[in-house]
């Protein structure tokens, strides 16, 4: 954590969690985060409830048929910029329900992600470090609106 950049988590970034038809093992590692032993929010992270206030989105869980239209909603509900995490290999790929009929795969079949972060299911550890690699590309997107015309050097 020391090769932070203090330039990358200038700004704390706060996080929406969905649960897409997951087996819930994702989730209790994603929670295992924010948990004094593992303490994401000395980092800045934070979990929040509503999408309107959220900067990433952390998905797990496989995409279905049933929640194209509230993953949709809530994505559509965060402000710009904002970063999707695909956490598990449910989300990045469907997983091990890839070939159930209600499965359509992962979930960059519905939302551009940004990260991905594989794993059945994915150490708190491997977490924390999508959430870093998702602050970098979030402060990227925010260089990229206000200097529209300029490259990113980070």
């Amino acid at each position: 954590m020391a090769g932070i950049s203090k330039n990358i988590m200038s700004k704390s970034p706060w996080v929406v969690h969905v649960n897409c038809n997951s087996c819930n093992g994702c989730d209790i590692e994603f929670l295992a985060c924010l948990t004094p032993i593992y303490d994401a929010e000395r980092l800045g992270i934070i979990n929040v409830g509503t999408p309107k206030q959220a900067d990433i989105l952390v998905v797990t869980g496989s995409a279905n048929y049933k929640n194209i239209d509230v993953l949709k909603n809530i994505y559509n509900q965060m402000p710009e910029p904002k970063v999707v995490v695909a956490v598990g290999a449910c989300a990045c790929t469907g997983g091990v329900f890839h070939s159930c009929y209600n499965v359509i795969g992962g979930i960059d079949e519905i939302l551009p992600v940004d990260v991905y972060v594989p794993g059945c299911c994915p150490k708190p550890e491997s977490i924390i470090d999508g959430l870093i690699e998702a602050s970098r590309i979030l402060e990227e997107k925010r260089i990229k609106i206000k200097n529209p015309d300029k490259g990113v050097a980070i």
